[in-house]
Order: C-alpha cells, then structure tokens, then sequence
C-alpha cells in the first residue's frame, strides 16, 4: 500500500463514495491511529496505519460491486431515515455487499438508481467536471410550447446559477398531459424539476429512465440488476473523461409513461449478470 489522502482511502474501501467520505472525516467520524481526523487533506497508509470509520477498522479494498436499482416512489435513497420512511435498504440489503447509492432520487420521483461500493467510480459519476448524462422523462399538463423547449437547451436562472438540459423533446401525450424527455448532465438537488417549473411547464411526474447510459427498461419497481463488464466499463469510459470530449450517444428507446404508486414490497430480487472488478 501507499501513503494517500484518507477520504481516497475509504472510497477505495467501499466505505462510502469520496465525497461522503469527505462528510464522515469532517463530522469525526474518522480516526487514525486511535486520533479523530478533520483534516481533508489528512494522509495515512492502509498497510500501516489503524483506520476506523465509527470505531469499524477498515480492511483491505472489497471486490467491487456494481448494481442498478429500479427506484420505487415512496421511498428515500439512503440506506437509514432520521424520519423513519422506507428507504432503498429494503431493496438492497439481500447484496452480501456494503453498497450505497450513486447521487439520489427525490422521494416521488422513480427510475434509474446505480448503487456500488466503488467510490471512485460514483465519485467520477457525481462530479460536474465529467457531465454523466441522466435522462428522464417528466410529465407535464398539456402540451408545452416549442418555446419552453428552447428554453430548456438555451438555458435558464435557477437560484444557484445557470442550468440547461442537454437534450429535451416531447416524447409521447396522453389527452390532457405530455411526457418531456429531458437529458441533463449535473446532479444538483431537483434539478429537472427546477428547469420545468422555471418554463412554466410543472412536472407531475419524474421519471429517470437511465444515469450513465444504464437504465431499468423491462424492470419492475423494487426490481435490483447487476451489471455486465460491458455496462461497468461504459461507466468508466464516460467518468474519465470530460463531458465535451465524448461522443454524444444515439437516443434511447423509452417507455412511453410509467406507473410508480407507492414503494412495493421488497422480495430482493436481484437478476444476474454482473461480473466483478
């Protein structure tokens, strides 16, 4: 082993991806040698050094695990809840795996989860600096301008700074409603929901049909699958390398809406097809 940045430690780890790694070592959850570290840019060497997250040593790095969870409504991503809802543990505590999930999907909203213990991957993933493209579809009441569409790509205000989806069209209608298909490259809070609402176009309903490239098409709510070699490396292809540098990928085939009522029962469902790294 090597002397690196601890947060870089516990990612490798599969502790948790490096930036909630960052949250536990300035929050003390951390120690070193027996002593709490604050310090970000605190070194230490696994080979040498006792390293505890919550007075749990830290071992040598897991196999690594990567997994797609077809998010319920109605549930929280996170693996615990201060407010006691359901949470995505319900659907992933079968993988032998400790597994957290790769940014979040607000409570309403259903879809595409990756869920791994490679830090540095879900890192990558989460970090604006490589644009991983999420698309969604939302779905709106009537049928929004061609001049909200614009809106959408050209860009719009949001209380903190610009945003903009990628791409964005209408994908399917029903009689009253339209289903938005939004693509968007950064992950902050509400992010799609914010771009509709600020083109007066309100979202009803979210749908996140892939993060990545990797979606749930032909799963079932609560469903988990894991991934194939060829999908983990897509994912590392696109978290190595700058957004503008890769090639824009051919649009998706969707469904044409979804019908997410509420979390279903957790049966640990899990299909095959992940090989591990």
């Amino acid at each position: 082993m090597a002397v690196e940045r601890l947060q870089k430690i516990l990612a490798h780890a599969g502790v948790a991806s490096r930036r909630k790694a960052e949250e536990l070592i300035e929050s003390g959850h951390v120690t070193v040698n027996g002593k709490v570290v604050r310090e970000l840019g605190s070194k230490a060497d696994l080979a040498e050094d006792v390293i505890q997250v919550d007075g749990r040593t830290i071992r040598e790095e897991q196999d690594k695990v990567y997994y797609v969870l077809y998010k319920p409504v109605g549930c929280v991503t996170t693996l615990s809840d201060p407010e006691g809802r359901q949470t995505i543990k319900t659907y992933v505590e079968h993988i032998p795996e400790r597994v957290y999930p790769v940014g979040r999907l607000d409570y309403d909203v259903e879809g595409a989860l990756i869920v791994t213990n490679d830090g540095e991957l879900a890192f990558s993933m989460m970090h604006p600096r490589f644009g991983v493209r999420r698309t969604y579809l939302a779905k709106v009441h009537g049928i929004p301008k061609e001049e909200q569409i614009e809106r959408l790509l050209k860009g719009v205000r949001l209380e903190d700074g610009r945003a903009r989806a990628l791409e964005a069209d209408l994908h399917s209608r029903t009689p009253k409603n339209t289903w938005v298909r939004v693509v968007v490259a950064e992950g902050r809070q509400h992010m799609v929901k914010r771009l509709m609402e600020a083109v007066g176009a309100p979202v009803q309903k979210l749908y996140r049909a892939d993060y990545g490239g990797i979606g749930v098409a032909g799963m079932r709510p609560g469903e988990v699958r894991e991934l194939t070699k060829a999908e983990v490396d897509h994912l590392r292809s696109q978290a190595g390398k700058k957004a503008e540098a890769r090639e824009r990928p051919q649009r998706v085939a969707l469904p044409a809406r979804r019908h997410g009522h509420g979390p279903p029962p957790a049966g640990g469902r899990t299909r095959r097809g992940r090989q591990r790294r």
